[in-house]
This record gives C-alpha cells, structure tokens and sequence, in this order.
C-alpha cells in the first residue's frame, strides 16, 4: 500500500512546463496579454465622412417615350374628352322582300287598319279612335304626351295580315329561367317598324275607388285594415296607317 501511495505522488509531482502543453491551453493563458491590432486610419474616419455626406434627393426613373419628346410638349395638359350626345335610336336598313313590296300597297289601300302594338311586353289590339287604359301607371309621361307605338306583332285590315317573323331560334329556344328582362321581349319578334305609323296621346291618368281590406291573424283581436287606391294611364289612339313604298325607301 505504501508504495502504491508514493508512486503515485511522484507522477503527480512530475508534471511537464506550462510550454510543453497543447496549444489551445498556450492559447487560454497567454490570449489576454496579446496587444490588439491598430485599427486604420481610413475605417475610423470612414464612419465620419459618411455623416458629413449630405444624401442626394431621390428622382424617379424617366421612362424611355418621354425622354425622346421635349419638355414643352411634357408639360402640357392633355386635351379634355368630348361630352358624350345623345342620339336618336338608327332605323332598320334591312331591305325589303319582294312579298311585302308586291303586298303592302293592297295593304294600305284597304282600311280602315288594326294593330297588335306590345307595350311594356303587353299585346292590346287597337284601331284608330280606340281608348285603351293601361293596367298600370306608366313613368315619365304627362298628359299630351304622343307616343309612337313601333312595336307590333301583327298589322292588318279586313282581307290582309302583315305578320311578325319567328324570333331566332338560339332565343327561342332558351326557357324563361335562363333569359333576363330584356330578353324575353327579344323572345318576341316585330313588324319593320317603317312600314306602319302608330301615335297614342296620353290622355291623363285614371284612379279606381278607394278599397279597404280588413285583415286580422289568428288567435288575436287586433283588425288591420288595407287602404289601396292604383292609378292607369290612359292613352287614346290618333293615327294609325300604313306607309306607301316610296317612304318606306325614303327611311331606308
């Protein structure tokens, strides 16, 4: 045992010079005393030339067409849109059939004439002279107003007809569900609006008597009265007659 113990106390006693060791150990005692590099000049005065540099504006990228035109022209404002105008709706310039060129002065030598006028998608048949009360209360018109009627399925007299043709059949063929507002009067197809003439003057506007509806709900006492009172607008027909081939070329 008691060598064992001194055996080992003179290899612990035996241990090599600091300057034997590895180099990492060198490094750890020796690193703190090492004088740290001089900075140069240049980056220590390189943080205070910047301060002192003022920064230029920035200025947007001139693009390559306005760089070729000169500055007066650049400068000027650009010229203002005209103002839209309205304008009257074009007349058909389909030309006409040789059948309705053979049939439509028999048709306008026979009167007196009847007509098939649509108005807000509604047929009512009328004759010169005729007052129609419309079912509804029509907006934006005043009595006096004339009204020309040039939507009609149908124009005739006593042994002559002049039909409407069949709508397209990419129209005709689509059910109610599938077309909107506008389309399902283009459901419907019309005369040559030039071959007739159709004016309405609008006569007033007539109101039906006041009636009152009682209702009431289950289950309670309470008896709620409904007041309605519509309004029509009358229209009395004041022409109505079939152009002549020489007016009828005269629009075309």
């Amino acid at each position: 045992m008691l060598s064992r113990t001194v055996r080992r106390a003179l290899q612990d006693a035996n241990l090599p010079p600091t300057y034997l060791l590895p180099f990492r150990a060198r490094l750890s005692t020796v690193g703190h005393t090492i004088d740290p590099e001089p900075v140069p000049e240049p980056l220590l005065n390189s943080a205070h030339i910047s301060r002192q540099t003022p920064t230029r504006p920035y200025t947007p990228p001139v693009s390559r067409q306005s760089s070729t035109q000169p500055a007066e022209t650049a400068t000027q404002p650009t010229a203002a849109l005209p103002a839209p105008t309205s304008t009257s709706p074009s007349t058909p310039t389909t030309p006409l059939s040789d059948s309705i060129k053979d049939l439509l002065p028999l048709l306008r030598s026979q009167t007196p004439h009847y007509i098939t006028a649509h108005l807000h998608g509604r047929p009512y048949l009328l004759t010169q002279g005729d007052t129609l009360r419309l079912p509804f209360l029509m907006p934006g018109v005043q009595p006096g107003d004339i009204l020309r009627l040039n939507r009609a399925s149908v124009v005739g007299s006593r042994d002559y007809t002049l039909k409407a043709g069949a709508p397209a059949a990419s129209v005709a063929s689509l059910p109610k569900e599938e077309l909107g507002h506008a389309d399902i009067r283009a459901k419907q197809s019309y005369v040559d609006e030039r071959l007739f003439v159709c004016r309405a003057v609008v006569m007033g506007v007539e109101a039906e008597p006041m009636r009152i509806k009682e209702k009431t709900k289950q289950r309670q006492r309470h008896v709620r009265q409904v007041k309605s009172k519509h309004k029509f607008t009358v229209l009395r027909v004041q022409e109505l007659r079939v152009r002549s081939l020489e007016e009828v070329e005269g629009l075309a």
